[in-house]
């Protein structure tokens, strides 16, 4: 009996000191990530915690945006911004080179609100069309898509015609258009397929697409950078996979 107690004692003390060494080791990671790959996160960081035991605290913005305030001293271990921007870093020392990774992708696309007529957009004279007879139109002036639509404006020859109905969206196109804010907007497919009251007329025509590449990186000078790594590997790898293509960011 006495041996009983005492293996059912060691058993609860090494159970006690195993969740206290877990809780230890368990680390908060700061993120910066672009808006553009929010519809997928929230799902991977729930179940990277969940594995893991760290905690991803994560501050959303336009990739832009996010590489100003990283460079003007943001904290961050992780940093999910497109592929362009994770380079620059990386050439400047802020981000290290080789941890560097390719994760997903989005084109852009064109979303009227809900219950609208959906105009045709296939081919670069319809668009154009469709874009004059729109009474607004939003996109983001800093966001990878708004840039990328800014240009197919001018291709089209219609960008100072759209001046005077063009609306800044920020990070918030598919809101200000189930809001009635706008009535066309432009933005990362994804992100205006996670919009309710909305609905996706399709992706801009091929010849004037504009494909966003994605990309995790670590930041230099990360003191402790087990987590921050362990995290990297876990948005690249293959249970992250399914869900980017659910979301729609899987190319």
């Amino acid at each position: 009996m006495r041996a009983r107690v005492t293996l059912a004692t060691w058993l609860g003390l090494t159970l006690v000191a195993l969740l206290a060494s877990a809780h230890a080791e368990a680390a908060e990671i700061k993120v910066l990530s672009t808006v553009g790959m929010q519809p997928a996160t929230p799902e991977l960081f729930s179940q990277f915690e969940g594995a893991t035991g760290h905690r991803v605290v994560v501050t959303y913005g336009l990739a832009a945006v996010l590489k100003t305030k990283f460079l003007e001293g943001a904290p961050a271990d992780v940093l999910i911004l497109t592929a362009p921007i994770i380079d620059d870093l990386a050439k400047q020392g802020k981000v290290v080179t080789e941890s560097k990774k390719d994760v997903a992708r989005s084109g852009v696309g064109v979303a009227v609100k809900a219950g609208a007529p959906k105009p045709d957009i296939g081919t670069p004279e319809t668009l154009k069309t469709a874009i004059l007879a729109a009474k607004s139109v939003g996109y983001s002036r800093e966001g990878a898509s708004g840039v990328a639509f800014a240009r197919v404006l001018e291709r089209l020859g219609i960008a100072d015609q759209v001046k005077a109905k063009y609306r800044d969206t920020g990070t918030k196109a598919g809101e200000m258009l189930a809001a009635g804010e706008i009535d066309l907007a432009a933005a990362q497919i994804p992100e205006l397929m996670a919009v309710p009251g909305i609905e996706v007329v399709g992706p801009l025509p091929a010849e004037l697409q504009t494909v966003t590449i994605f990309s995790v990186g670590l930041a230099t000078g990360v003191p402790e950078p087990g987590a921050a790594k362990a995290l990297i590997e876990f948005l690249s790898g293959p249970r992250a996979t399914p869900v980017y293509k659910a979301k729609g960011l899987g190319g």
